[in-house]
């Protein structure tokens, strides 16, 4: 027994001596990645020599990381702006080239293989390199002293042993900067922010799965010249069902929001100008907040990385800022191919070649994979890359605006250096891709709206279905004129607001889209501009942040009543529905109303669709909310459609999505109310794209998750999935007063920097969840900031 004991306290020595063993390893480890990580931070406060400048440029990071360029000459400061965005955010750089590209499985691996071929059918590279060709000198420079910059910083960066450690992580070094990289990257912009192909998609299965009535239904209204062409997409049916490639289902878009005041309504007597766009929330954030200057310009704001100048901002006189237009620059045609020769297709009769492309995507740690693209006279031939099997039947192809040659970074340069509406307006002519609605000030005054971009003129239809690809009876002749795109200026209202609503009203005698945004966001927008006065830049700042949900305003007393009448007999939820009654509707983290309501009517195209559409068809399903609130909107209004009266009336569907919703909750966090809230569920997390691939990774990388009030319907957007995850919102928030343009106010979630041993790398989270914003000047009066000389030696 003694024995026994000695040999089990021996083997606990060793097992003791071993786990040490492993935890000292293990820290070693962690102290040598950490200083390798460490190594490649950026140098950012000191001298170095830039044989790529001709004079000194000075770099100023301010206290947020946001640097500020002063530079000699317009060359010398885009060609610091390359060189600083590398410095910053190379690798999300390098990811965005490739990604637009299609190349991103040559460092990821097969993964990526999808994402790939749809890239490459699209062709956004051959696109920006043909919008290349069609640009003056000036911006071709622009693009070349950028490039200069950035592969300065790259060339750096090897030979000093600093490149971004992500590079290390994936096994592989980056290539050379191009203009045409920049260029890609916007085309990929013009794509993140300008597709309807899938509403087209799904509308065309629903014509060959429903009744005339149900599938009617699932349009916000019914095309126009729809005889003839639900008979070309009925005559065609394409076998959309359980064959879309799930990753490649875009996300469902949630807006943002802008707004101008005029100076009778404001403290200062000048206007006030308030933006904040809405995207995906990722670590690092998909803007980069800068500020450049030089004898010719003078401006602050934020730009994409890996693209030059400044998008979005102010400069000594204007100020601008932009929401989604969202119009339909996409069609879908029903091409007929040659049964003797795949290759061609019917055009008036006649057999006409199409184009035909061979590319190869080089797979890391796999092989290579071949595939054909045939591009038509209306564009490249998508369902090869859309459906998960081969042989879908008939043929999609896709006409697109961003694929024509667009001249946006003429009209950036342009926009950086206006000083009055006239110069403005003039600038934003050349901003094709993607269609936006800006909003302007100037310190005369002026307060103006302008929608830009090449809106389509279609011969027939109104982009809600696709159309007969061998017919020129259908296509474009032509793009909505300029001048007579939407326009806004010094109304007598005193504002101007835009969150992705409706922006003409049926007068207006072209086609946009019928897909707006649903109104709750502009409506609260207005609500307090409207009934306020004498307003400052904390006002604006206040609006950004608010949380009041107009959405339940409308609909959630009605939805009750239909709940108190299906529960009349058991009583079960009373205690709810008395919760709800005494809510503020506003979405606030502590309560447990919000959390209740969103379920809810996340829940009712679920019930009312689900059962009727495999699960790819109704991802597709575009603006599956907007459609429920109509049918919903309709059956209060005691006119019920096909599909309410099929389900067994109003107050059934909304009862059994109550149900469920509840059932959710009391799965998710009890069955006691108290319990319940809407930030438990309802939360931020900033993602990494590297934070998937391990938790390791995630943990590191990822700040960690917060409890996030608002919601996809609250002037503070936070958009989230089934599972509660913000993943949609705006990085950057944006307010400037033109009583005093030497400053204006940002905040960039979660920080400037994507280095993550960078004291700017998480650093915004906590002030852009409170919305504290920080202000940003333009005189050069910056204190406890970072000072980088760069000294010319050409």
């Amino acid at each position: 027994m003694v024995k026994q004991k000695r040999e089990m306290g021996k083997w606990t020595k060793i097992l003791l001596s071993i786990f040490g063993a492993i935890i000292v390893l293990v820290i070693a480890a962690l102290i040598v990645v950490n200083v390798y990580i460490g190594k490649s931070k950026p140098f950012i406060d000191g001298q170095v020599n830039a044989v790529f400048l001709d004079e000194d440029v000075t770099v100023v990071r301010d206290a947020f990381g946001v640097p500020h360029i002063t530079a000699k000459s317009d060359a010398d400061m885009y060609r610091t702006q390359g060189y600083v965005q590398a410095q910053d955010r190379l690798f999300q750089m390098d990811m965005a080239r490739r990604q637009a590209s299609g190349r991103l499985a040559e460092v990821v691996g097969e993964a990526a293989v999808g994402t790939d071929k749809k890239f490459r059918t699209f062709s956004l590279r051959a696109a920006a390199e043909e919008s290349h060709a069609g640009y003056g000198e000036e911006a071709k420079k622009v693009l070349d002293w950028y490039a200069e910059g950035v592969n300065a910083f790259i060339e750096e960066a090897e030979k000093d042993g600093k490149l971004p450690y992500e590079f290390k992580v994936l096994g592989y070094s980056p290539e050379s900067w191009t203009a045409i990289d920049s260029l890609t990257i916007g085309k990929f912009m013009a794509y993140d922010l300008g597709g309807n192909w899938d509403s087209l998609a799904v509308r065309h299965w629903a014509l060959n799965n429903f009744s005339e009535d149900l599938a009617r239904e699932l349009f916000i209204t019914y095309p126009e010249n729809a005889q003839s062409i639900i008979e070309a997409n009925i005559a065609n049916p394409v076998a959309v069902a359980g064959r879309f490639d799930p990753d490649l289902i875009p996300p469902e878009f949630n807006g943002s929001n802008n707004w101008v005041v005029s100076g009778d309504k404001t403290a200062s007597g000048l206007p006030l100008l308030a933006d904040d766009p809405h995207l995906g929330l990722d670590t690092p954030a998909i803007w980069y907040q800068m500020h450049l200057q030089s004898p010719d310009q003078n401006v602050s704001g934020v730009i994409f990385a890996g693209v030059p100048g400044i998008i979005l901002g102010h400069n000594d006189n204007v100020a601008w800022g932009v929401t989604n237009v969202g119009p339909d620059v996409q069609d879908l045609y029903i091409e007929t191919p040659n049964p003797d020769d795949r290759t061609q297709f019917l055009y008036d009769g006649e057999w006409e070649q199409a184009e035909v492309r061979d590319e190869t995507i080089s797979v890391k740690d796999g092989a290579d994979v071949p595939f054909e693209v045939m591009v038509t006279r209306h564009g490249p031939i998508i369902s090869d890359i859309l459906y998960k099997e081969e042989d879908p039947g008939a043929l999609f192809s896709m006409q697109w605006t961003a694929l024509e040659p667009t001249k946006e970074l003429e009209s950036i340069m342009n926009m950086n250096k206006a000083t009055d509406w006239d110069s403005f307006e003039t600038a934003l002519e050349d901003f094709h891709a993607p269609a936006q609605n800006f909003v302007f000030a100037a310190k005369d005054g002026t307060i103006a709206y302008k929608a830009n971009g090449r809106i389509p003129i279609r011969k027939q239809g109104d982009a809600q279905l696709p159309v007969p690809g061998d017919s020129s009876d259908y296509g474009w002749k032509g793009y909505i004129p300029y001048d007579e795109l939407p326009r806004v200026v010094n109304p007598d209202e005193g504002f101007i607001a835009t969150a992705n609503n409706q922006v003409v009203d049926d007068s207006y005698p072209y086609h946009i889209t019928k897909l707006w945004a649903q109104p709750y966001r502009y409506e609260r927008i207005a609500e307090v501009l409207r009934e306020g006065d004498n307003f400052t830049a904390e006002d604006m700042m206040k609006l950004q942040m608010d949380q009041k949900n107009l959405y339940a305003a409308e609909f959630l007393e009605d939805m009750i009543s239909s709940v108190e009448a299906e529960d009349a007999v058991i009583g079960k939820y009373v205690n709810i529905v008395k919760m709800l009654r005494e809510w503020d509707q506003f979405d606030s983290t502590d309560a447990a109303a919000p959390l209740v309501f969103h379920k809810w009517v996340a829940e009712l195209p679920i019930e009312m669709f689900s059962e009727s559409m495999p699960e790819d068809v109704y991802e597709l399903l575009p603006g599956k909310g907007k459609i429920t609130d109509q049918m919903m909107r309709e059956s209060y209004a005691g006119d019920p459609g096909a599909w309410v009266e099929a389900y067994g009336g109003v107050d059934k569907w909304v009862f059994d999505s109550f149900v469920k919703s509840v059932e959710d909750i009391e799965e998710l966090f009890g069955n006691q109310m108290a319990d319940w809230k809407w930030g438990d569920f309802h939360q931020l997390e900033f993602p990494h794209a590297l934070s998937g691939a391990s938790p390791i990774f995630e943990y590191f990388l990822n700040p960690k998750k917060q409890a996030i009030g608002g919601s996809n319907v609250t002037v503070q957007a936070a958009a989230f999935d089934e599972n509660g995850t913000v993943e949609h919102g705006a990085p950057w928030r944006f307010v400037a007063d033109l009583s005093d343009l030497s400053k204006a106010n940002h905040i960039v979630g979660p920080g400037q920097s994507g280095h993550m041993k960078s004291k700017w790398f998480h650093d915004q989270v906590d002030d852009w969840m409170k919305g504290e914003y920080h202000e940003t000047v333009l005189d050069g009066d910056i204190k406890d900031g970072y000072t980088l000389v760069l000294k010319a030696e050409r």
